[in-house]
């Protein structure tokens, strides 16, 4: 479950609202293409915006719609008493792991974070993947407190941040943190620009934003990287820097929803207000570049 393609599929709203026909058909989509997990209520799915009824539902359809691939949802929180609510949530929908990000609105430090990941990870009775996202958590975690979460019980993979450079210095990061961390702990890599360079260097699996809306496209990319296949992967990817702009730009869940919107899998507006799908030329951009680009 913690290998290859976790695609993570957007949760679309329509005032404010669950779109449960729109989230159901995202579902299916997954599961007909043959991702290796599907991960709900992501940052692609919105979480932060939802409260416990809607993050409740959403795991409910997601356990109901996935088709045997195996499921993991979202449960991070501002406080530890909600995350445990969540992940309990979660549970009885019959999901097969959870990913929680140490989500604040006062700054965290570091043994507050593994508070939360001790009291968490022993409540539970699936597995937990450590969600590491300082873009949106703005809390940055060091190898050692990594390698601490990882020893908690039912930890079993961490989501690492993009890690820049070419793919000998992407390998030697990975090793140095993989060499921290009991062995059954997967490395999966976030931030789609840059994620065949994490996998080519290493990470088990490739945690994405742009495999919940175009499974197949980014499959191709994870299995040619899988195989070592360099080359290919490479240019499966880089076939895709327009998109990959556009996410540095305005990041992947806008760019995500905007393509829904633009090829009616989603309904316009599909985002929680005050989050805006792009508009006027970079709308017309990207409808150019899906166009061009025929993803699936």
């Amino acid at each position: 479950m913690f290998t290859g393609l976790s695609a993570f599929p957007l949760t679309p709203l329509q005032h404010g609202r669950i779109d449960e026909s729109a989230f159901t058909r995202l579902m299916e989509r997954l599961a007909v293409a043959g991702v290796d997990s599907i991960c709900v209520l992501g940052s692609t799915g919105n979480y932060a915006y939802l409260n416990r009824d809607a993050r409740r539902r959403v795991a409910e359809l997601a356990a109901q719609h996935a088709g045997g691939v195996p499921l993991m949802v979202g449960i991070a929180a501002l406080n530890t008493s909600e995350v445990l609510a969540l992940a309990e949530d979660a549970q009885q929908a019959g999901v097969g792991a959870v990913l929680l990000a140490p989500m604040s609105y006062q700054p965290l430090t570091a043994d507050e974070v593994f508070g939360l990941y001790e009291t968490v990870s022993g409540a539970l009775s699936v597995p937990l993947v450590v969600y590491d996202n300082p873009a949106t958590t703005h809390f940055e975690f060091s190898d050692e407190l990594h390698a601490s979460i990882a020893r908690l019980p039912n930890v079993c993979s961490i989501k690492i941040p993009p890690v820049l450079g070419d793919i000998a210095t992407v390998h030697a990061r990975v090793e140095r943190l993989r060499a921290l961390l009991p062995p059954h702990v997967t490395l999966g890599i976030s931030g789609d620009a840059t994620a065949v360079t994490g996998l080519l260097g290493g990470c088990d699996a490739w945690y994405s934003a742009l495999g919940g809306l175009f499974p197949t496209t980014v499959l191709d990319i994870t299995r040619a990287a899988q195989a070592g296949d360099c080359s290919t992967a490479i240019q499966l990817s880089g076939r895709l820097e327009l998109i990959w702009a556009l996410f540095r730009r305005h990041g992947s869940l806008r760019v995500v929803a905007t393509a829904a919107e633009l090829l009616g899998h989603a309904e316009e507006p599909c985002l929680p207000a005050p989050l805006k799908t792009l508009r006027d030329a970079e709308r017309r951009q990207l409808a150019a570049a899906l166009q061009d680009l025929q993803l699936k």
